[in-house]
This record gives structure tokens, C-alpha cells and sequence, in this order.
């Protein structure tokens, strides 16, 4: 690898990724209370195009998946046809984007299921700060933990959800098992406390992201389909005693089916749980044969050497790719970043503002 490895095409089974910087998953809050993708937003993803990947932030797979306000979903026939306005921006500018399949699980309030508690493997309450909730802000609740034979209902919806990413014309999907929500719950120990055979043993916590995954791959071929992991997380209140256990076994049961990539969240600026050594892009390199993509706190120079010494194939970006849409092309030429946002933009659905408005480097010098 040169010093510009970054910079350098990937190619990822039948998709040839003009270089190595992906735009990771950021909530935005910008879809509205219908949660349907906008003009905005199209011009949002569209500005940052020339990164070799996009993935849209997270992305409600039915209603009672939701817990965050004015986050988009694709679980109607109109949200569905909006999505579709988002994805031909980014292919007209010549990008690729993949959609984030997501359910909140624990994470969530009965203020978003008029009045019914949120959903978890186990019924265990997430022990944080208060949850911004569309009557303002509440206390986390004691999530209903799911009975056995609703599951695959659940399984079903991130299938139902994949086929209509899939006639929105996205190039793939992302599977969200990551930050505390509902596939990390049921991997980690500390929230899944069940006795069917969903909880207990480091293979029965695997297996329903492994049924999603199955439900999945049969709307999608496997490497057009990602699974996103965050072992070291403390995000939502997570953090398990056994999980290098966990996620080690996690990744070698993934590697069988042929994925896209796993994307890990594998750098401590989210938090670290410091219930053991960090896991590392090297530790899931020995167990993932297929490409894996680093996130978290990289720089470019981090990134760089991250790729040159073989740990991961793809950087994914998400900060700094809210203040510079033009990151891929800062990288190239060594221009400065413009500061992050505020983090009252970030969340903001203030429309344009902190959202569409930062200009490209070029631009600025104009």
C-alpha cells in the first residue's frame, strides 16, 4: 500500500469502490414526524457522494422499531418511494449507498407506540440519561421483553425491510448490530437474560442475529448485505464481561456467509466499557476473512495505517463528514477540515442549517 491507500478503489465482489473512505451512519433527525427522506436530505447524501460508500443513517424498519424523533423509516409503500428520490441523487453523482436496517429495541419509549412499552430480549432497563421523546424529554422505561414466538415477526420485518431497500434501488444494505440497540442486545450477556434458545450460551445470544441475517441474505446476495458490531461500546448503556467471547464468535459465524464487509466500531472515542483489552481490527482479522471496515476517532493518517498494515480494507468517517462534504477531496489534496458542527446542529431538525449548508473547500477559496 502507498501512503494515499486510502485514496485507492476497492473492489467489493460485483461494486468497485472509487476509494476506501466510507461515510458511516449518522443520525440526523431531518425526516420529519412522517419520517420520510426530503429534498434535504437527498442533497445532503448527494453533497458527500464522492466517498467509495455511503451508509445512510440508521433506518426504522417497522413503527415499533422507532425511538428517535424525526428519524427516517422504510417500513410504507411512501417512505419507500422517498428513499428512492435519496439513492438516485447519490447515483447521479456517481456514489454508492447502502441503507441501515435498524430497531431500537430497549433504547426506545412507550411515548413512540402510543402508550406500549418498547421491546428487548430481556426486560432490563437501560440505566442513562433521560430519552428526548416526541412529548419531551423521559426517563428510560423497564422494556417488555419479547415472548419466543414473536421473534421471527421481528425477522420478518428487517426482511420486508431489506425488499423495499431493495426497490428503493439502494446497492445494498447494513444490518445494525451495534450501540445498544436490538441485535446488541440480544448478543451482549448483560442484556440478554433469556432461556429459550435465544439467550444463555454464546450461540444461542447469536442466533437471532443470525436468523436476520439469513431473512436477509434471501432479498439480497450476501455481499451486497454488512453487519455492523461495536464490541468495545458502552454507548446505551452496554458492556459485557464475556465479550471478546461473544464478538469473536459473533465474527467467525458471519464469516461463513459470504458478507459484504463487517463494519466494527473498534476505536474508543464512542467510550470504552474497560471490561477487558479492547478488541481490535487484528483480533477480528484472524476470525473475518471477508473485508472489514474500521470506525471510530481515525484520522486520515490513522486510517492510512490502518489499511498499509492490513488490519482493515475501508475507513468509515462520520464526524467530519457533517462539517466537509468534501472530505474525500480534502484528503487528496491535504486542504484543512472545517471544524465539526456544534453538537446542537447535529440532531437539529432545523432543515438546511448544519445539515446542507457547509461549503466544499474549493468553494470557499472561490
Amino acid at each position: 500500500m502507498t501512503a494515499q491507500s486510502l485514496l485507492t478503489s476497492f473492489t467489493m465482489q460485483d461494486l468497485v469502490l472509487r476509494n476506501r473512505v466510507v461515510m458511516a451512519p449518522m443520525t440526523r433527525s431531518r425526516a420529519g414526524t412522517q419520517r420520510l427522506p426530503n429534498d434535504v436530505m437527498a442533497r445532503y447524501y448527494a453533497q458527500r457522494s464522492s466517498a467509495g460508500l455511503i451508509i445512510t443513517e440508521a433506518t426504522t424498519i417497522s413503527e415499533e422499531a422507532n425511538g428517535w424523533n424525526e428519524s427516517p423509516g422504510i417500513y410504507t409503500d411512501a417512505m419507500t418511494t422517498a428513499w428512492k428520490r435519496v439513492v438516485n441523487a447519490v447515483h447521479e453523482q456517481g456514489g454508492l449507498i447502502f441503507l441501515q436496517l435498524w430497531h431500537m429495541g430497549r433504547s426506545s419509549h412507550s411515548s413512540f407506540h402510543q402508550g406500549k412499552l418498547p421491546v428487548a430480549p430481556s426486560a432490563i432497563k437501560l440505566n442513562g440519561d433521560t430519552i428526548h421523546t416526541p412529548t419531551g424529554k423521559q426517563p428510560y422505561e423497564v422494556p417488555r421483553a419479547l415472548e419466543t414466538t414473536e421473534i421471527p415477526r421481528v425477522v420478518r420485518d428487517y426482511q420486508l425491510a431489506a425488499e423495499r431497500a431493495n426497490s428503493a434501488g439502494f446497492d445494498g444494505v447494513e444490518i445494525h448490530g451495534a450501540n445498544g440497540y436490538l441485535i446488541d442486545e440480544f448478543l451482549q450477556s448483560k442484556t440478554n437474560h433469556r432461556q429459550d434458545q435465544y439467550g444463555g450460551s454464546v450461540e444461542n445470544r447469536f442466533r437471532f442475529l443470525q436468523e436476520v441475517v439469513e431473512a436477509v441474505t434471501s432479498v439480497w446476495p450476501a455481499y451486497r448485505v454488512g453487519v455492523r458490531l461495536s464490541p468495545n461500546g458502552v454507548f446505551n448503556d452496554m458492556g459485557s464481561p464475556d465479550f471478546r467471547e461473544q464478538f469473536t464468535y459473533t465474527a467467525q459465524q458471519l464469516d461463513q456467509y459470504g458478507l459484504a464487509y463487517l463494519h466494527v466500531m473498534d476505536g474508543l472515542a464512542f467510550g470504552f466499557h474497560n471490561l477487558g483489552e479492547p478488541m481490535t481490527l487484528a483480533d477480528f482479522r484472524q476470525v473475518f476473512r471477508g473485508p472489514l471496515i474500521g470506525n471510530c476517532g481515525y484520522s486520515q493518517e490513522t486510517a492510512e495505517s490502518a489499511i498499509a498494515e492490513g488490519h482493515a480494507d475501508l475507513i468509515a468517517f462520520g464526524r467530519p463528514f457533517i462539517s466537509n462534504p468534501d472530505l474525500v477531496e480534502r484528503f487528496k489534496h491535504g486542504w484543512p477540515l472545517t471544524d465539526i458542527a456544534p453538537m446542537s446542529d447535529w440532531y437539529s431538525p432545523s432543515g438546511e442549517k448544519g445539515y446542507t449548508d457547509f461549503h466544499s473547500y474549493s468553494a470557499q477559496k472561490a
